[in-house]
């Protein structure tokens, strides 16, 4: 089996909100998720198509397969390092807050004819 990759870190997106749209597209044909993802309203969405775009290209360029053969094998998202932010409270205080990054991982195989 032949895995194609792409990957797109430090996304400034939760992952918890990454993995909502994430799991929508999980194990689908790879035309049939990016036309998914068109249409999704949320903000992850946009993200999470061009990293399966750019597996779709690399598979296409760089290991001649054709794109309707594609599904996604595997699509994961990662925490990745998180900015840490203050906001300014009552009483002369400092608030913390945590700013959580993502890194998107998705691996695509050919599907076999049987």
């Amino acid at each position: 089996m032949l895995d194609v990759r792409a990957s797109a870190r430090y996304i400034p997106i939760a992952p918890r909100k990454v993995r909502r749209v994430v799991n929508l597209v999980r194990g689908k044909n790879v035309n049939e998720a990016l036309a998914l993802l068109d249409l999704l309203p949320h903000r992850a969405a946009r993200t999470v198509r061009k990293v399966v775009a750019s597996a779709v290209a690399n598979a296409e360029e760089n290991f001649g397969l054709h794109r309707d053969d594609l599904y996604i094998h595997r699509i994961f998202v990662d925490e990745g390092p998180r900015w840490k932010r203050y906001r300014f409270a009552a009483r002369g205080r400092v608030k913390p807050y945590r700013h959580r990054l993502s890194h998107i991982t998705v691996i695509l195989r050919e599907r076999e004819l049987d």
